[in-house]
């Protein structure tokens, strides 16, 4: 095999190669040999079938495994003997010589990964916020718990619907006088202050009782996803099946022993564990931005362009998914600090990577075992199969070992940094949080749908765009404020959570089980 050299400017580089004919053609001799005892012929024993009958049955097969294998061969040899470390997978072409007896001849392009210089590890000195949980935190868990326990019972006859109260109903919208599709339904529950209603909405059935009938009145959004219902006047005739009110369990030993406890004492015990893991999670996350911080800050080399575009467009599908209307206007002008934080990233996790590998920081295979089972238990039934991925496909264990590679090499950098102390509220570290998702961009680390309906409990400035949340900008950076880019893998990509549908309006309700629903036509 001959090699020439067609491109070296940064990080980009560029080969031609030529295969000889005879390479192509001892492989393709290999290959008959290897199948010539498996072939059958009429008139031939077994195996004994002649190899120009082989060559002229199975040849063109036969030479095209050949040509890929001897494309593979060349290409692995050329990256061994450079000593080039593939940014992405090289791209190949083929310039000539597909025909019998002719060299083949290939170009190779890729990118690939830069020298990263040696981590400079001394004199980092950080501040931990610590934020202790007090009496007040268990008391607040407490009763968010006890919340969450609240049975509903029928209201007494008479008892007029109040916020907190459970209203069960059947209901048919019309618009201009007119129902519309996916606005009809029966046996909705919907407790009120929730929410979760057209705005207007909620407060039409405040006051109603058992049995009673009622027209609530409202004005769709004017930005309402449906075109045809955007802004207009509707009414919902509604037929008041139940009124249930809420009942919440007392704080005592009795609702601890419901929840297979055996005292209060214990509940209180588990929910500091819980609250102070909690507050941990918010430390570290600070903390882990302010080391990020200043690897970004003291070190600085060239990066693969490749990396940083697949990083940018990971990026920007999220801010497109997450952005308002508000937002979009503004998107396009910051194209350009997006690009930065995917090149930030990216940088970041070729250092942690390279941090790593040079002080001996590794993923157990115990620690590994640990993750693939973790992985297999959200698929019950197939665990068998999900172990069996991982155990043939590299690069989805790769992705799987990342995280946990990213976070030991963490732990390895804060094991050796100077760290103090700090003693704060928890206001005040989730204060120090949210003013680190307001630096600029690039001062932190990088990192209706389907089945919906349009019926009064589709609120849309509560289900479909982030209603009060900051911009989208803000939002993405907040949530990639901590997350790198390994050199071997990136996190895996997991399939979205589909979102459960809660019961719409519009389209057959449940009240507790929603079943399938129908995209509706105003959609």
């Amino acid at each position: 095999m001959s090699v020439t050299e067609t491109l070296n400017e940064g990080l980009k580089r560029g080969y031609s190669l030529e295969i000889a004919a005879a390479a192509i053609a001892d492989k393709v001799e290999a290959a008959i040999a290897q199948v010539a005892p498996q072939v059958k012929m009429p008139g031939f024993r077994p195996g004994k079938v002649p190899s120009n009958l082989i060559r002229k049955m199975h040849g063109e097969a036969l030479r095209r495994e050949a040509l890929q294998e001897a494309i593979n061969d060349a290409v692995n040899k050329l990256l061994s003997e450079n000593g080039l470390r593939p940014a992405t997978q090289p791209q190949i072409d083929i310039d000539g010589g597909l025909g019998e007896g002719e060299d083949l001849k290939i170009s190779v392009s890729l990118e690939v990964l830069p020298d990263v210089p040696d981590a400079d590890l001394d004199g980092i000195t950080l501040e931990r916020l610590t934020v202790e949980a007090g009496d007040a935190d268990i008391e607040s868990a407490l009763e968010r718990l006890a919340a969450q326990q609240k049975s509903f019972e029928d209201a007494p006859a008479k008892h007029k619907a109040k916020d907190g109260d459970l209203v069960v109903m059947d209901y048919v919208g019309t618009s201009d006088g007119v129902a519309f599709e996916g606005g009809t339904g029966e046996g909705m529950e919907i407790e009120l202050g929730s929410g979760r209603l057209i705005p207007g909405f909620e407060d039409g059935l405040k006051g109603v009782k058992t049995g009673d009938k009622t027209t609530v009145k409202v004005t769709f959004p004017a930005d309402y996803p449906a075109e045809n219902l955007a802004g207009k006047d509707a009414e919902f005739a509604v037929t008041v099946t139940a009124v249930k009110t809420a009942s919440t369990p007392v704080v005592d030993d009795s609702m601890a022993t419901n929840l297979g406890l055996e005292s209060l004492d214990q509940l209180k015990a588990i929910l500091k564990d819980q609250v102070e893991s909690e507050l941990n999670g918010l430390t570290r996350t600070y903390l882990k931005r302010k080391l990020l911080d200043h690897l970004a800050a003291s070190h600085s080399f060239e990066v693969p362009p490749s990396m940083v575009d697949a990083e940018f467009q990971q990026i920007w599908q999220q801010v497109e998914a997450e952005a308002t209307d508000e937002d979009k206007a503004q998107m396009e002008a910051e194209r350009g600090d997006y690009g930065r934080i995917a090149e930030r990233r990216v940088r970041l996790g070729l250092l942690l990577s390279d941090i790593g590998q040079k002080n001996g920081v590794q993923v157990t295979q115990a620690e590994m075992n640990r993750l693939v089972a973790q992985e297999a238990a959200r698929y019950r039934g197939q665990e068998r199969e999900v172990q069996k991925y991982f155990a043939e496909n590299a690069v989805a264990a790769a992705q799987l070992r990342a995280p946990l590679f990213e976070e030991k090499v963490v732990d390895f950098l804060l094991g050796k940094a100077t760290i103090t102390d700090r003693a704060v509220s928890r206001a005040e570290l989730e204060a120090a949080i949210e003013s680190e998702d307001e630096t600029p961009l690039g001062a932190g680390v990088p990192h209706g749908a389907p089945g919906h309906v349009h019926g009064p409990d589709c609120n849309h400035d509560h289900d479909h765009k982030p209603a009060k949340k900051p911009a989208a900008k803000k939002a993405v950076k907040a949530e990639a404020e901590a997350e790198v880019v390994a050199e071997d893998a990136k996190p895996a990509k997991k399939p979205a959570a589909k979102k459960s549908a809660e019961p719409k309006a519009e389209g057959e309700a449940a009240p507790k089980k929603a079943a399938p629903k129908k995209k509706a036509a105003a959609e």
